[in-house]
């Protein structure tokens, strides 16, 4: 069914409005793909709040424009494109999830990504899904925190030990019937 000019322009505008909310969005090359393996993405993709969509080229460069998105590369719209809208906060769960995908079925191919207004390349997506994720780097921050905690409270509890353990051998000294050892 071929749409008119009309009902391009408010699928346009919609996805637009859309893509202004995302915080992340990217770019592949799924041509080659059998809908099996589109599913299985798409799958993957939506339990971390993101949206794979397969649209027309023209749309989403108007679309593009709508949400004030600007400087992307003309290959990135070059042909057959699938649009990934993260509609999550973890813009690396979804790169992960890409590449990961990637490497296994060798016909997807991530073309760029847009994070928090910054373009990236092939290559920076490809780093982004090196980083870890939103709750890894959390625990990983939780666990530094409390390591350094836990050695200010040793080292703030160090004196009050080390008093303890002086007097404790003062009084088995006196209790022996020795006399304290002058101090110097």
């Amino acid at each position: 069914m071929k749409l008119t000019k009309q009902q391009k322009k408010d699928i346009s505008k919609q996805m637009g409005e859309a893509l202004k909310k995302a915080p992340h969005l990217y770019f592949t090359q799924y041509q080659g793909l059998k809908f099996i393996e589109l599913a299985e993405l798409r799958k993957k993709l939506k339990s971390l709040g993101c949206k794979y969509q397969v649209v027309k080229n023209s749309l989403v460069e108007y679309a593009l424009k709508d949400a004030g998105i600007t400087g992307f590369a003309e290959e990135t719209l070059k042909g057959p494109v699938g649009l990934v809208v993260g509609q999550g906060t973890d813009p690396v769960a979804a790169a992960k999830v890409l590449v990961t995908f990637a490497r296994e079925f060798p016909k997807l191919k991530v073309r760029a990504g847009f994070v928090e207004g910054q373009w990236l390349d092939v290559s920076g997506c490809a780093r982004l899904s090196l980083l870890g994720t939103k709750p890894e780097l959390l625990s990983m921050l939780a666990g530094t925190l409390y390591s350094a905690v836990a050695q200010a409270a040793g080292v703030l509890q160090a004196p009050m030990r080390d008093l303890a353990l002086v007097l404790r051998a003062l009084e088995e000294q006196k209790q022996k019937g020795g006399t304290a050892p002058a101090a110097a």
